[in-house]
């Protein structure tokens, strides 16, 4: 559960946007802090005020004792002695979650965040669908000249916002799409992952994104476990994804680039070109992690332009399951 508790407390940093004293933290948040890495960094706060180190209810104005250290006056608890640690404060890294939420949606790298001002950002456009994420629900819907700035033919929308305590069922109309961050997003392994549409079991946020379903697949493609890969699943943006799934499904019957790409719904010539490493993301390992993974599942027959994924030899999307 420490998973899960990092992702909520990741949600409830991003809804507040202000740094969070530790002393504040519940103590599941406490045990799941460590989980989060990077994804938190230290921060220093207003030392004029603290959260009373005995009780921690009330919050109590500072003052030097003269000798050095310093004291509050707690309602309840009268003069306390105050430490450095108890004004120790906690922020997210909300670069970081920018960025790992553009992974797990499939963003492309060449597409930029744009700040939108007031707590909402585009993330970049998820196969045609642009990406807002936002601080406040009640941000976006109060302003629908939001969506307008970013709205493109033929494209739905995806709002990623904290989940709001009153709103129930789906606070957009037709073409926008409302990503709740606590139900349609999970922490995993120093990411995130998208974990698609609610309501199946395979969606719940107790649920492992990453086990292998069909062969070394997930059940929605986006994780991959090759058989010579030791260092854990390796993430895949929705058109490698794509690519792996169209591939699968000829049962590892060699076909031309043009058939893998077609069923894939993709444009590109080959299915390679998915998995191209960009010079500016060399040594990234999420760029080249998928290539990897490419490199070791699909076989390429050059001359006649043939692709074949062998360990898909005799499987389907049902008996898959049964492995």
């Amino acid at each position: 559960m420490a998973a899960h508790d990092a992702w909520a407390l990741v949600c409830r940093l991003f809804a507040g946007g202000t740094p969070v004293l530790r002393a504040m933290l519940s103590p599941r948040e406490a045990v799941a802090l460590p989980v989060l890495g990077k994804a938190v960094k230290p921060t220093t706060v207003d030392q004029s005020f603290v959260l009373c180190p005995h009780c921690q209810q009330h919050r109590a104005q500072v003052w030097g004792d003269g000798r050095g250290g310093r004291m509050c006056r707690c309602p309840d608890c009268g003069q306390v002695a105050v430490e450095a640690s108890d004004g120790a404060a906690l922020i997210l890294d909300e670069d970081w979650l920018r960025q790992k939420l553009r992974l797990a949606l499939g963003i492309e790298s060449r597409d930029g965040i744009d700040d939108l001002g007031d707590g909402v950002w585009r993330l970049g456009d998820a196969r045609r669908s642009p990406v807002l994420l936002a601080r406040d629900l009640t941000r976006v819907q109060q302003e629908p000249a939001l969506l307008d700035r970013v709205r493109v033919a033929g494209g739905d929308i995806r709002v990623i916002t904290p989940r709001p305590r009153t709103t129930r069922g789906s606070p957009f109309g037709a073409g926008v799409e409302w990503l709740a961050m606590e139900d349609r997003f999970a922490f995993y392994g120093g990411g995130i992952s998208f974990l698609g549409k609610p309501g199946t079991e395979k969606n719940s946020p107790a649920a492992d994104p990453t086990a292998a379903v069909y062969g070394p697949f997930s059940e929605d493609f986006r994780w991959v476990s090759p058989p010579d890969w030791t260092d854990g699943p390796i993430h895949c943006t929705e058109g490698q994804a794509a690519v792996f799934k169209s591939l699968w499904s000829f049962k590892g019957e060699p076909v031309s680039g043009e058939r893998v790409m077609q069923r894939a719904g993709l444009d590109s010539d080959k299915p390679i070109d998915l998995f191209k490493v960009r010079t500016r993301d060399k040594g990234k390992p999420e760029a080249e992690r998928p290539l990897a993974a490419y490199r070791s599942l699909v076989v390429t027959e050059r001359r006649e332009g043939l692709y074949s994924m062998p360990c898909a030899m005799g499987n389907s999307f049902i008996n898959a399951k049964e492995q």
